[in-house]
């Protein structure tokens, strides 16, 4: 996947896996339950989300990982 989207490959990708999407992507979606509570580019969703559960759900995986 990841040699596909440096090859400029359009992909829509659900992951748990942070750092990838945060690698390859150009827009990230963060959604809970079903609805769309942050999107944007990855820098700004990964080191700066506004949505308290976007925030949560990160601190979460990066103490995990």
């Amino acid at each position: 996947m990841l040699q596909l989207a440096q090859d400029g490959m359009i992909m829509v990708v659900v992951t748990h896996e942070m750092a990838f999407a945060a690698d390859v992507a150009d827009h990230v979606v963060y959604m809970d339950h079903g609805r769309i509570v942050e999107d944007g580019p990855p820098d700004a969703i990964m080191r700066r989300p506004q949505h308290p559960r976007t925030q949560a759900f990160l601190k979460r995986m990066l103490r995990a990982g």
